[in-house]
């Protein structure tokens, strides 16, 4: 049995997709672990004196719609009624124990391999700010940083669950998962490096992002928790010649309901990638590798050829 929790605040202006995506990214722990989900319980915070309470029925649905396509079933929940709305889920599911995957085991000469793009963090924070520029908050009047198909995209990205990266393991020898949100890739490899005693080693023009991802991070938009990472991140990496500061950041960038981190053979690498991206997670790419533990838990180069072998 696999059980998890997660909740969290908006991330975008429609509440039924707002439901989706807190549904997609609390069901990605257990996708993180190979697990199937079989029962969620909401967990809900609203303002009911504030915020109509359709607003409330279409995050429900939403959520509701979401755990219905991952092939379970809300079984209840607890709602408050509070300033601010918050939307999660108590996850529980099963996995075969042989079958489970952690975020340890990671061997030198496995290949990493990232189901999702980047660049959700600095995405959402420019559609934040066209919003509250919209609504005359920030009292300018002033170009949309976002069009509407990077918002489309980023939405779409968040709501998309995991299941098929789960699906695409059948038959692979899966050494090591992670799911990247809040820390970033860069911060959930660390953690997986530090309990594999291993180093990733990352290829910077492998890494699929966001299609504004990069401009928007050429502006200096990003969250607090993006610039909270790379603070904490830089000095526990080793960066390559030609990376840049805006390649680190998205390397570091907080995700929302982010892609799975996969550690296997390398032989087995690209094929993986090619399965997930035939089931529907169309960005999945092998980023890198696994090497055995250097000075730093983190490589960051700019191109295959840069990095060391072992």
């Amino acid at each position: 049995m696999v059980q998890t929790v997660d909740f969290f605040t908006p991330v975008v202006d429609d509440p039924y997709l707002f439901g989706q995506i807190a549904a997609a990214n609390a069901l990605s722990d257990v996708y993180a672990m190979r697990g199937r989900p079989v029962l969620a319980l909401a967990l809900v915070a609203f303002p009911t004196t504030v915020l109509p309470v359709d607003v409330l029925e279409r995050i429900l649905r939403g959520g509701a719609d979401k755990v219905a396509e991952a092939g379970a079933v809300i079984g209840g929940g607890h709602s408050i009624d509070h300033d601010v709305p918050l939307y999660g889920l108590a996850v529980t599911g099963m996995a075969k124990e042989s079958e489970l995957t952690r975020n340890s085991g990671a061997r030198p000469g496995d290949a990493l391999v990232l189901t999702k793009p980047l660049g959700v963090g600095v995405t959402v924070c420019a559609g934040r700010a066209d919003t509250l520029a919209a609504e005359g908050v920030t009292g300018l009047f002033r170009k949309p940083l976002l069009s509407d198909a990077a918002r489309e995209e980023a939405g779409r990205t968040m709501a998309a669950l995991n299941r098929p990266a789960v699906e695409a393991m059948k038959g692979l020898e899966v050494h090591s998962a992670t799911d990247v949100t809040g820390y970033g890739l860069l911060g959930h490899a660390y953690e997986m490096m530090e309990a594999s005693a291993t180093t990733a080693q990352f290829r910077v023009d492998a890494i699929p992002l966001l299609s504004e991802a990069r401009r928007l991070a050429a502006k200096g938009i990003a969250p607090d928790g993006s610039r909270v990472n790379v603070r904490n991140l830089r000095p526990r990496s080793e960066v390559g010649p030609g990376v840049s500061e805006d390649d680190f950041l998205l390397l570091a960038d907080a995700q929302t309901s982010g892609g799975l981190l996969v550690a296997l053979p390398e032989s087995q690498g690209e094929e993986y990638a090619r399965r997930c991206r035939e089931r529907g997670a169309e960005s999945a790419a092998v980023v890198g590798r696994v090497a055995a533990r250097g000075k730093f838990s983190l490589e960051i180069r700019k191109n295959e050829t840069s990095g060391r072998k072992s």
